[in-house]
């Protein structure tokens, strides 16, 4: 007790009075600067902070730097901006200008049993964003694993009322609309806060082990396919000139008839006129046919002899066109020879 007494007796240096109130200082002063950091945060331009107060939702903090009551207040940023996505069948592991993909362990989302009864490897992408941050993150638990397991849903349930070929060739268009439309119509009913963008078929393909057999029935419908379209290009090119040139030959025909019944028809009218004007004066009619026949036979004979009446002597002319004719016909051989 004595030793005790003595102690507490005793001064205190002034150096550890110093130390003392400079710890105290710098305590002050550490908590002062974690109470400022914890004050303050930063939202991303493509965010948008979900300020919450014991664990009750308070108000929405927009891009850039905000305030917040320190150790009572807490903050969860909802990318409202920001086109998010989620993969079935497959998972990247790399993204870059050449991607790399991982399928092992994700065989049991892809495979699907399809309205015949076959099996289909489905992987597709469920493109979205967040339309109301607060339905997002208070009306459902675990919006992720929630839309997840809608889209799966949605696309079974799309591929179970469709045939294999369905999905496979000719319906994946319309098997991607109607699993957007399905799972557009659960995150509105879940109010999930959720608007589904788009849903793309990555790739489509039987089950490995039929692969090979799926294949080659496929590459059968793909030349059948090929032979038909063949064969309708011939059709189409063999028919439409034959019905061209049967056409043609009955226009021909046609005008043809037509010339000779026109022509016909224009003889008769000039016989018939003939003879209207032949009744009227017929040594006239007589006279100018016999002339109009003569001009029409003479400039077609060769040499041409006129006599008198009764025969006994050749006009002089048909002499000298002659002679005429055979100068001609030397000086032509002349020109000829010198050229």
């Amino acid at each position: 007790m004595a030793q005790d007494n003595n102690f507490s007796g005793m001064d205190i240096p002034p150096q550890l009075k110093k130390l003392g109130s400079n710890i105290r200082y710098i305590i002050l002063g550490a908590l002062i600067v974690v109470v400022a950091f914890s004050s303050f945060f930063t939202v991303n331009p493509e965010e948008v902070g979900m300020v919450m107060r014991f664990g009750e939702f308070t108000r929405t903090a927009q891009p850039g730097l905000n305030f917040k009551a320190p150790f009572i207040e807490e903050v969860r940023y909802v990318p409202i901006q920001r086109q998010l996505k989620h993969e079935f069948g497959y998972r990247t592991t790399s993204a870059g200008v050449r991607s790399n993909y991982q399928k092992q362990g994700y065989g049991d989302e892809s495979l699907m049993l399809t309205g015949d009864l076959n099996l289909a490897d489905v992987e597709w992408v469920v493109q979205y964003r967040v339309s109301d941050p607060y339905d997002f993150l208070f009306k459902i638990r675990n919006p992720e694993e929630t839309l997840r397991d809608m889209s799966e849903s949605a696309m079974r349930q799309v591929v179970g009322d469709r045939t294999v070929n369905e999905v496979l060739t000719v319906g994946r268009a319309e098997v991607a609309m109607k699993a957007q439309e399905l799972i557009q119509e659960l995150a509105d009913e879940y109010e999930s806060g959720i608007r589904i963008e788009q849903v793309v078929l990555q790739d489509i393909n039987p089950p490995d082990p039929v692969k090979a057999s799926f294949n080659a029935v496929n590459e059968a419908q793909q030349q059948k396919e090929t032979l038909i379209n063949q064969a309708k290009s011939e059709y189409n090119k063999v028919v439409p000139r034959a019905k061209g040139e049967a056409q043609e030959t009955i226009q021909k025909a046609e005008g043809y008839a037509v010339n000779r019944i026109n022509r016909a028809e224009g003889e008769a009218s000039r016989f018939n006129q003939l003879y209207r004007e032949y009744v009227k004066a017929p040594e006239v009619t007589k006279q100018r046919i016999y002339l109009e026949t003569l001009e029409n036979i003479l400039p077609k004979m060769g040499n041409k002899i006129i006599t008198d009446q009764n025969g006994n002597s050749v006009l002089p002319l048909l002499q000298m066109q002659m002679e005429g004719v055979k100068s001609n016909n030397v000086n032509a051989n002349s020109n000829t020879q010198g050229n």
